[in-house]
């Protein structure tokens, strides 16, 4: 069988979901059955959980983004960029390279896991004056920026300026804003030890969710330790609360306080990729309506998995419950959704998605820890051991394992380093600079690029 007529299969994002669905069609299909192709702008898969810790400096950034180009089998294209558009009739893809180039991938079988961005509401100001927490860049970003108000406010003479570069808020009480809190308070409670003109005092963490409850997902028991652990660090938390509006140098609260502030991390939660609307089919959500099959019902060949799929999740019994978008199930669905688009390439019969939660793991830093694996609930050092296991075992190299654990170790022993790497540079980059959601076109924008490169041709 020549090139040209094998089945071309797109796989879009590197997440936990694409790469697990491309190695696992690597190792199942042979060479010349079909050809696969990955669009990524980079050729690493990102740990996202481990992000709060690359923050805070306890790992390295490298440590968590694993290279796809390690192993000698790989034998998947890679394309260097971003999907803005698919046109499902004409079964094209509109990718935009790293170099601004748009360029037409098309293709038999598509798999769509372009994941999640931040999600963010009509609030003023705060696209351009908050930092996220979804990118490998925004993370070792966060961690230069927190270091260097230690040491613009060490060097200040106004008691005002020092003050509010030494206040730091956070938005958002799920995993991801909880673990950031955490983590990066415990940097800076270590790092003012090097500071001795500070007031450890003057160093004030908010945890802001307009939810009445931290962490509902853990239950009552955990949610309360989870809090009490981090009150007892210092944090502030306030529920019920959320952002009015924010500035260069304070922010308000929708309970009316105004907090002088420098630094504002936004972790309110993720929306589906841009891409899903540029299809033009069904959505739950914003996320893409696929069936137990994680197929796209009505478009041959088409699928769709984690956090931008809608997949039913039918463990739970309920017909209207979908997979949370977490790396539990996109790991899971990754390697089942390659087997599906498997079958419908060998004319075989798929099988619907189904996958039981193990639990919940919620690393606090240090030897605090909450976490519910199977329904047992942990904390401490034993929720630590179980948070860290977790984590550690679902790496997918040995080096990533071995880079990680060293970190770990090293952390342990010779405590926090509290350089800047150089990431910050002078112009000052917030949320906005580091997703790239104006880059995506219109189903319309969509049809007639593709028919326009159609006539061209």
């Amino acid at each position: 069988m020549n090139t040209v007529t094998r089945p071309r299969i797109l796989v879009v994002g590197a997440g936990f979901a694409g790469v697990e669905c491309v190695r696992r069609l690597e190792r199942k299909l042979s060479p010349d059955e079909a050809d696969v192709t990955l669009v990524t702008p980079f050729a690493y898969q990102l740990y996202l959980p481990l992000l709060p810790q690359v923050a805070s400096g306890v790992l390295t950034p490298q440590s968590i983004a694993v290279s796809l180009r390690r192993s000698k089998k790989y034998r998947t294209r890679i394309i260097p960029g971003g999907a803005i558009g698919v046109d499902l009739k004409s079964k094209v893809c509109v990718i935009r390279t790293i170099t601004d180039q748009i360029v037409n991938e098309p293709y038999d079988y598509i798999v769509l896991a372009p994941g999640s961005i931040t999600r963010t509401f009509d609030i003023p100001g705060l696209t351009d004056h908050a930092f996220g927490m979804k990118t490998l860049a925004e993370a070792a970003y966060i961690r230069d920026h927190v270091i260097s108000q230690l040491d613009l406010a060490d060097a200040s003479q106004d008691p005002v300026e020092r003050a509010s570069r030494l206040q730091f808020v956070v938005v958002g009480g799920g995993y991801a804003g909880t673990e950031t809190a955490a983590c990066l308070q415990r940097l800076t409670h270590a790092a003012v030890k090097r500071y001795p003109r500070l007031d450890p005092g003057l160093i004030k963490w908010h945890l802001i969710d307009i939810a009445p409850k931290l962490m509902p997902e853990l239950g009552e028991k955990l949610g309360s330790s989870a809090q009490e652990i981090l009150r007892r660090r210092g944090i502030e938390i306030s529920l019920g609360v959320s952002i009015a509006k924010a500035g260069p140098e304070e922010v308000t609260f929708t309970d009316g306080r105004v907090i002088p502030t420098r630094t504002l991390i936004w972790t309110a939660g993720v929306v589906a990729s841009p891409l899903i609307a540029t299809l033009g089919a069904e959505t739950v959500k914003g996320r893409l309506a696929v069936a137990p099959e994680m197929n796209l019902p009505g478009n041959d060949g088409v699928f769709a998995l984690g956090d931008s799929a809608a997949v039913p999740d039918l463990a739970k019994g309920d017909d209207s419950a979908m997979c949370p978008p977490t790396a539990q199930h996109a790991l899971r669905q990754g390697r089942h959704v390659a087997d599906n688009v498997i079958a419908s390439l060998r004319g075989g019969p798929m099988r619907p998605y189904v996958h039981k939660d193990l639990g919940l793991v919620v690393d606090l830093g240090g030897t605090d820890a909450v976490s519910k694996p199977l329904g047992i609930e942990l904390r401490g050092l034993p929720a630590q051991a179980v948070a860290r296991g977790y984590h550690w075992s679902a790496l997918r190299t040995n080096v990533a394992k071995t880079r990680v654990m060293t970190n770990w170790l090293l952390n342990a022993v010779a405590g926090d380093d509290f350089v800047r790497t150089g990431f910050q540079a002078r112009k000052a980059a917030r949320l906005k600079d580091f997703e790239y959601t104006d880059a995506y076109l219109t189903p319309e924008q969509v049809r007639a690029h593709v028919e326009g490169t159609a006539r061209q041709e």
